[in-house]
């Protein structure tokens, strides 16, 4: 019952927030739209923006999937980027708000999860410290996510399949090139 009730609360924070702007939105607002009290919201909340940061986090997390993968990242982060535009309002709206660090803390937290995998995976038979891998991935969280955040600043104009395409491109090959680079400097 608890995943039903959240995700009526979330889906109800969604709705408002295609219509008005994140800090004109009450507690009251989003129990009135789903028909709960205000106590039902505080039981599994802090407060609205708690509700926000875990409506991205869920999303976030099914919208990437099992796409973790060296061969199939393109589909984890296209998956994103296509949840991101299809909620263009939300986002939008949450970015340009008080709380938009959630949103990109959020974002960077994906980014770094599905990262960390491909790293995982591509590390392996190459003799690299915790240390440097970790490295790595922080750069392409840095660099992929900050591509996002551009991206969601300019209105999301440009296509997701482009946009992943392009990154593909530059980044093709280069994740395990890095690996290999820290391998040989500590012989």
């Amino acid at each position: 019952m608890s995943e039903i009730t959240k995700k009526a609360l979330a889906n109800s924070l969604k709705k408002l927030m295609k219509e008005k702007p994140l800090s004109k939105i009450t507690v009251n607002d989003v129990v009135k739209d789903c028909g709960l009290n205000r106590r039902t919201l505080y039981y599994y909340f802090h407060d609205i923006y708690d509700l926000l940061e875990w409506i991205f986090i869920t999303d976030i997390l099914e919208a990437v999937g099992e796409n973790k993968h060296y061969e199939n990242w393109q589909k984890g982060f296209l998956n994103l980027l296509y949840y991101l535009k299809n909620n263009k309002k939300i986002v939008l709206n949450a970015y340009h708000s008080i709380d938009r660090d959630r949103l990109e803390l959020h974002l960077y937290d994906t980014v770094a999860k599905f990262i960390y995998d491909v790293v995982e995976e591509l590390s392996k038979g190459i003799n690299v410290s915790i240390e440097d891998k970790n490295y790595v991935v922080k750069f392409y969280e840095i660099a992929l996510t900050g591509m996002i955040i551009d991206w969601i600043k300019n209105k999301m104009d440009e296509d997701p399949e482009i946009l992943t395409y392009k990154l593909n491109k530059i980044i093709e090959g280069d994740i395990k090139r890095a690996l290999k680079k820290f391998e040989k400097s500590r012989r």
